[in-house]
């Protein structure tokens, strides 16, 4: 057995010792229980150390001798695995990429999403009301096949028996008769009290002319009083006639004839549906889309075949507290060839406005697109370049808050996309995507 020389007996280190044991157990063990082996071997040890320690002498007869026992096909995947451990020790930790942020914009001056999207609503009237008496009493006109009836506007539909509120009218008639009386009598007693103080200032006083002045005075008041009171009294008996207020039908009666009903209690319900509404609700981040829809449609489930055309009657100021969506009447005529009736459900639809139409109509965006630096009061917004995929701050001169949204006099055209949300958490140059919708 060859003699290691004294200067080489130190430089045999632990690691040599391992690396020996390594390669018995290669020969006889195989290359799995081998590199697990290894693995332990380099986990326990320091990396940089582990590559100092194999510059140093080693006994590198033995290890020849044990390698050469081992065949090709075992020592080429084992000295592989080996050096790839031994290079994960310098890899360092690997650099993520930046997410890209998504965001919502809408792009100004067009109808967007709004435009070929449908809305669900109900069918109601255009004018709907319960009627009620304003007096109370009992029921002495009130036909018992009163529901589906048309009544013009000032028509009467049914009465309360009036015999008291007449009796009502003729007394005060009776008094205001009395007061008037009186009243001439009083201004002609001061008239004749002051001619006689005039010609014969000693045969009456200062004292009794004022007196019949007072009393002159009083009965005009009285009158006053009195015509007041039969104008009520007049008014509480025309109330016992319940006549419809506009053009409609009566769609449902609450109480029978003959019953004694109470003021403001209903007796029957009225609908006009010569005109149709609809309301249908749009969300926040669409709301600003109203002004540049043309050529809105709505189609009812019972007629899907048959679309009806109709305008925007209202746009809600204030959002659901629940469902954060605007409420939007439409209003249609009803058609000729069907009938529309109140409760139907359908869906409306509308097509985009052009570029050109919304530049007459001016560009309108929501609130949450306007931010300010803390520094200035100068209102901003984040313009998105769909080529780039990247946002640019960009100064905007708004208007006073609408009903639609903020009103933009300068600094976008029509076209631009502007972020909706999230705009405290850009920054310039920012890479971003649009969420769809």
């Amino acid at each position: 057995m060859p003699v290691t020389p004294a200067g080489e007996i130190d430089a045999v280190s632990t690691l040599d010792v391992s690396h020996i044991a390594t390669v018995d157990m290669i020969a006889s063990e195989g290359v799995g229980v081998a590199v697990m082996t290894v693995v332990v071997i380099i986990v326990k040890s320091n990396c940089r150390r582990e590559h100092s320690a194999l510059n140093k002498p080693t006994n590198h007869l033995l290890i020849r001798d044990k390698l050469m026992k081992i065949p090709d096909w075992i020592t080429l995947p084992a000295t592989v695995g080996f050096v790839l451990m031994l290079a994960a020790c310098d890899q360092g930790v690997p650099v993520t990429e930046q997410a890209v942020r998504p965001v919502r914009a809408i792009k100004v001056g067009e109808a967007g999403p709004l435009a070929d999207r449908w809305f669900p609503g109900q069918a109601r009237a255009h004018n709907e009301a319960d009627l009620s008496f304003r007096v109370s009493g009992p029921l002495i006109v009130l036909p018992n096949d009163i529901v589906g009836r048309e009544f013009k506007a000032g028509e009467a539909i049914a009465r309360i028996d009036p015999r008291d509120y007449e009796v009502k009218v003729a007394d005060i008639e009776a008094q205001l008769a009395r007061a008037r009386a009186s009243s001439k009598r009083a201004a002609s007693e001061y008239k004749r009290e002051l001619n006689i103080f005039k010609q014969d200032p000693g045969a009456t006083s200062q004292t009794v002319v004022d007196r019949k002045s007072a009393q002159r005075d009083q009965t005009v008041a009285d009158v006053k009083s009195l015509s007041a009171s039969l104008d009520a009294a007049q008014d509480q008996l025309d109330y016992t006639y319940l006549k419809a207020p506009f053009d409609g039908k009566v769609v449902q009666q609450y109480v029978q004839n003959f019953e004694d009903v109470r003021a403001k209690e209903a007796i029957v319900r009225l609908l006009d549906t010569s005109r149709i509404e609809m309301v249908v609700n749009i969300p926040e981040n669409m709301i600003s889309y109203a002004p540049y829809v043309t050529n809105i449609r709505v189609q009812f489930d019972a007629f899907n075949d048959h679309p009806i055309p109709a305008v925007i009657k209202e746009i809600g100021a204030e959002a659901s507290r629940t469902t954060r969506t605007y409420p939007v009447t439409l209003l249609m005529e009803q058609p000729e060839d069907i009938k529309i009736l109140p409760g139907m459900a359908g869906r409306a639809v509308a097509d985009r406005e052009s570029v050109e139409a919304g530049k007459q109509l001016g560009i309108v965006i929501p609130v949450s697109a306007i931010f300010s630096p803390e520094e200035n009061n100068t209102s901003y917004v984040w313009v998105f370049d769909e080529q780039a995929a990247i946002v640019s701050r960009r100064e905007v001169v708004t208007a006073e808050l609408s009903d639609h949204g903020v009103p933009v006099e300068d600094g976008l055209t029509p076209g631009e996309w502007v972020i909706t949300a999230g705009v405290s958490y850009l920054a310039e140059g920012q890479t971003v995507k649009l969420l769809e919708e």
